[in-house]
């Protein structure tokens, strides 16, 4: 090969893989950057609280209730915003919106407002149905290279932000529901809050030709919820569904949307790194797979499934008018992977024998 050829070639590798660590350390910063902004935004939240709230607020980062979730109606360990007042609840508000996208916090909104809804309809209803029946809990101290933890949490909304030691931010589980999925009377009348989460994978369902089809959608009953319930730690569902490659350029465009928007409720910076590793894992390896009718107003289910996420979606109860819908990472969740990483690199520089 001609030495200028190579010399070219050489110059052109050097600037691209200069240009990957670039990418990757202003990525980084962005991390770093919105875990600054969660730091300074939990730590204003918890000084507007009493030294009672706070007690009430906070857990030691170790402390087993972290894994305590649920989406379902109960008691709930933390503060509520019913418990907050104007100033407090302005703080609030403030930490939820540097948690959250501004279409994530504005479909958390609605989801509460749900709550409304539900108390006109369930007249004597077993459950009392408060919009501001919703719960944060902060675990640990929040630092930049600490290790702490988030949770916002009540019927229907479930959310949890780990952090650790400078590691990154981990963001799941993460669960949405609405009930009613479509509301059909009173001042919300027609609000669907997770309606492109339901249209969108309809229409993937409803494209694929009949080939496709015998893969992805299961002869098997309907299931009342979603698989993996509140499991504190699940492990991959069955391998079925169709695959990413089966599909054509247009239905992989739309299966690839409808895992975008269910990420795009977490900040950016969050919701590029979940991709960025779905995209690392292997395109090809993800499948989808659907149970029941595909016509609207059906009971259906469906779910996406990589080699380290899930997105499990049920519309099944109230005569399919009441949606669950999860995103679980089998290594991720709570900061399980970051841990292991964290415990790798301090061994690194410390020595396998250092206590944590």
């Amino acid at each position: 090969m001609n030495p200028n050829r190579v010399v070219r070639l050489t110059q052109i590798l050097t600037l691209v893989i200069a240009s990957l660590v670039l990418q990757a350390t202003l990525a980084q910063q962005t991390r770093v950057e919105l875990t600054q902004e969660l730091v300074d935004a939990t730590t204003s939240f918890m000084r507007s609280l009493t030294p009672a709230q706070r007690n009430d607020a906070s857990y030691q980062f170790e402390d087993d209730e972290r894994f305590n979730w649920h989406f379902i109606p109960r008691d709930r360990r933390g503060i509520a915003l019913k418990d907050l007042d104007k100033g407090q609840l302005e703080a609030a508000r403030g930490l939820l919106q540097t948690l959250f996208s501004a279409k994530g916090f504005e479909k958390t909104e609605a989801v509460r407002s749900l709550e409304s809804v539900l108390a006109a309809i369930e007249v004597n209803g077993r459950f009392i149905r408060d919009p501001d029946d919703y719960y944060l809990t902060v675990f640990g101290g929040p630092a930049l290279d600490g290790d702490w933890a988030v949770r916002y949490e009540g019927h229907h909304l479930a959310f949890n932000w780990t952090f650790i030691g400078g590691m990154g931010i981990a963001s799941s589980p993460q669960f949405f529901g609405t009930n009613p999925a479509e509301v059909r009377e009173g001042p919300q009348q027609g609000l669907r809050v997770l309606a492109t989460e339901e249209d969108m994978a309809r229409s993937l369902v409803t494209s694929l030709n009949p080939s496709q089809s015998s893969q992805a959608i299961l002869d098997t009953e309907v299931p009342r919820d979603i698989f993996t319930a509140a499991g504190k730690e699940v492990t991959a569902l069955d391998d079925v569904g169709v695959s990413y490659s089966a599909l054509d350029a247009s239905q992989q465009r739309l299966l690839m949307s409808l895992i975008e928007e269910i990420a795009s409720i977490q900040p950016d910076v969050i919701a590029h790194d979940r991709l960025q590793s779905i995209h690392a894992d292997g395109l090809e390896n993800i499948k989808f797979a659907w149970i029941g009718g595909t016509e609207r107003g059906a009971s259906h289910y469906y779910r996406v499934q990589g080699p380290e996420f899930l997105i499990e979606y049920d519309n099944t109860q109230n005569d399919a008018n009441h949606i669950h819908l999860v995103w679980r990472d089998f290594a991720g969740d709570f900061g399980r992977d970051l841990i292991r990483l964290h415990y790798n690199a301090v061994a690194l520089t410390q020595g396998p024998g250092h206590q944590h």
